[in-house]
Order: C-alpha cells, then structure tokens, then sequence
C-alpha cells in the first residue's frame, strides 16, 4: 500500500490503483468517499459549504456541495470510472456552531449533508454507508485494495463503517 494522501479542507483528490485516502477534522464539513472498484479510481472530497455562489473561488470546486461532487466525478470519469459503478461513503455533517448565548445553531452540518445527498442523487450514486451528524469531529480514512472505510470520532478508536465494493 502507498503513502496516505490527506485530504485538506476544500480539497478534491483522485487517483487510480491502491490509495489509501485520509480527512483529518471533519466537523460540519462532510468528506465524501467515490470510489469505482472495477476501474479502481478513488475520488475524496472535503466538502465544506452547501452551495456555491455567483463570485465563487473557479480554482476551489471542492469547496462547495454543488461544484465538489460534479468535479469528482468528472476527475474519476478522466482516470476511466465509469458514474453507473460508482459507490460513496460519506462522514461528517455535525453540529458544531451554536449562536453564543442562545440555543439556536447556524444548521452548517446538516445543510452540508443534504447539499451532499442531493448532488449524489442527481447522478444516481449510492451512499452505501455514512457516520453523519451529532456533535463530533470525525477522520475518514479509505483504503482501496480492500474497499475498507474506517472513521474514528474524537477518542474512538478506528471502527470500520463499510467496504465499499459494486453495489
């Protein structure tokens, strides 16, 4: 197995072959895992904002829900995945932010994620596993020669959520 790529906030990496992929501090922000396991392409993204708007960053597709999960799949679809045997693995999505001094949240986690569902619905992929929302900062770590999707929240140890493989 190669070195672990990490994945930084914003960011969009794919490669093709044994990768293993890791998201370091993903709290409202939700990292999404594509991965193709006939043509062995893996897709991350570390989504951080639910939508783009007009003046948006070009350059930071992976900033947003709905520039991050189009650019993923067209930069796995370069390295020869094919969108029909895409699977997905996502964490993240938590409730970080309360207004100071009233109980009210800003809602970040939960927008993020169903900014994410609905691009990865609008292409037909299926989120075969997720360890979403609470209140807890996660790492996603991917392993491709085994399709393993490990995450650990805060001082949980790494627990397995899925293996991602052709659904």
């Amino acid at each position: 197995m190669s070195d672990i790529v990490t994945i930084g906030i914003a960011e969009i990496q794919v490669r093709q072959g044994d990768v293993r992929f890791r998201c370091v501090g993903i709290g409202s922000c939700v990292g999404v895992c594509l991965f193709d396991p006939i043509a062995k392409v893996t897709g991350f993204a570390h989504v951080m904002l639910p939508a783009s708007f007009a003046d948006h960053e070009p350059e930071s597709p992976g900033k947003f829900a709905d520039t991050a999960i189009p650019a993923l799949i067209a930069a796995m679809e370069e390295r020869g995945a094919d969108p029909t045997r895409i699977v997905a693995a996502m964490g993240g999505g938590a409730q970080m932010f309360r207004i100071l001094g009233g109980g009210e949240s800003l809602d970040l986690g939960p927008r993020n994620l169903q900014a994410v569902e609905e691009q990865l619905n609008k292409y037909g992929i299926a989120c075969v596993a997720a360890d979403t929302g609470g209140n807890l900062g996660r790492t996603i770590t991917f392993a491709s020669d085994t399709g393993a999707v490990f995450v650990k929240a805060n001082s949980r140890e790494d627990r397995v959520l899925c293996e991602l493989r052709a659904a």
